[in-house]
């Protein structure tokens, strides 16, 4: 018999596929907001110069250096400087219009929907622990059809903490009524998930999408999401 009952997943990255969906938002953007004739001469170009900046803004979110706000606008903001754009005004008009949009976007990753059902029919209770923002990761499990899949689901600024801080893990257990021996992290994210759920006290699991090299802290390692079946 299972050892674990209660499953802790993330969203972003690991169910939900946050780089298609955040590259057809940003393409949206682009042509409503007429960048081309702005001198963004390159879509592929600016959604990398986005990606980057938007990386670096959340690592140093993550460690507490940035303030939410500022995260929001400021990865548009760099982004757009890269073209001598220094337009304040369109950069927060368009983090306001990414955020609005990007939860209406409905990319999974391949088999997210028979792995959840999957583990409710073995009697799992499912969670999610995730840095998102409270407002757009519900609208994102909305859309999804993925709400009913989860009894709870902890955000950052419902915890008023952030993964790796094991403030949040706690938040989430005591939610959940759960204890470390019977739950498990399962993410994508080695920093966040993987040794934040091992400083919190769980097992983890690496969902490696990318095919990175294999994390060794991690119990368990799946490339895929159907590879759950074999531990669960």
């Amino acid at each position: 018999m299972n050892k674990y009952k209660h499953l802790f997943f993330d969203l972003d990255h690991t169910l939900w596929d946050f780089e298609t969906n955040a590259k057809q938002t940003l393409n949206d953007l682009y042509t409503n907001n007429a960048l081309l004739e702005k001198g963004v001469d390159n879509f592929d170009d600016f959604f990398g110069k986005y990606s980057y900046h938007n990386h670096r803004l959340w690592d140093k979110y993550t460690k507490g250096q940035i303030k939410q706000d500022e995260l929001r606008w400021k990865r548009m903001w760099l982004a757009l400087l890269e073209y001598k754009i220094a337009d304040e005004t369109l950069s927060k008009k368009m983090s306001m219009e990414f955020l609005d949009l990007l939860p209406s976007k409905k990319k999974l990753f391949p088999y997210t929907i028979e792995i959840l059902d999957y583990l409710l029919s073995k009697n799992y209770q499912l969670h999610l622990i995730t840095n998102g923002f409270e407002s757009v990761q519900h609208n994102k499990l909305k859309n999804c059809e993925l709400s009913n899949y989860f009894v709870e689901i902890i955000t950052s600024e419902g915890s008023n903490s952030l993964k790796p801080n094991k403030e949040i893990f706690d938040y989430a257990l005591l939610k959940a009524k759960a204890n470390t021996y019977e739950s498990i992290m399962i993410g994508d994210n080695v920093d966040a998930d993987i040794e934040g759920g091992i400083n919190a006290g769980l097992d983890t699991i690496f969902v490696n999408h990318l095919n990175n090299d294999i994390y060794p802290n991690a119990n368990y390692t799946i490339f895929h999401l159907k590879e759950l079946e074999e531990i669960f």
